[in-house]
């Protein structure tokens, strides 16, 4: 989806904004060059074909957690939501499908620097939509608790 009528989608949009070294942006947005850190498991890459754009809070996860009662305009709001740097990640695509759909019961990032942060977007996601959060769901990452108290959770509703 190009959201702003740019010519970039929303996956080129990601990339173009998390880039660490900036690419060559082209025709129709092509992107070339440019370098990319994936923080779920601590790996640059030089390129971008190698990563995918994780929604922090999985699509599954975003149905069973209330968005099945959303409008087909706000599910696809949420699947590219740009509104919120913390939405979307460009992540390494091994990391990214060894997540899937699971939550952190059952998935956490691989690089134990990422832990906090990974909670912490993921919980502005939830919030910044209205998603709802099982009792499990919600203690999965309470073993991070200690090292994350500084974690100051900000956010503007996204509906």
């Amino acid at each position: 989806m190009d959201g702003d009528a740019d010519g970039c989608t929303t996956r080129q949009e990601v990339l173009l904004a998390e880039a660490v070294e900036p690419p060559t942006v082209s025709d129709r947005c092509t992107i070339t060059g440019g370098v990319w850190h994936s923080y779920y498991d601590a790996t640059d890459t030089t390129n971008a074909r190698g990563l995918d754009i994780d929604h922090l809070v999985p699509l599954a996860e975003e149905w069973d957690s209330g968005a099945s009662r959303w409008s087909a305009q706000d599910r696809q709001h949420y699947a590219n939501d740009l509104g919120d740097a913390r939405s979307l990640a460009a992540v390494s695509a091994r990391e990214n499908r060894s997540k899937a759909d699971q939550d952190p019961r059952q998935w956490l990032p691989s690089d134990p620097g990422a832990l906090c942060r990974y909670v912490e977007e993921r919980t502005v996601v939830k919030s910044r939509w209205g998603l709802s959060a099982d009792p499990a769901e919600a203690a999965a990452p309470t073993g991070l608790a200690d090292g994350c108290r500084d974690a100051r959770i900000t956010y503007t509703p996204a509906r």
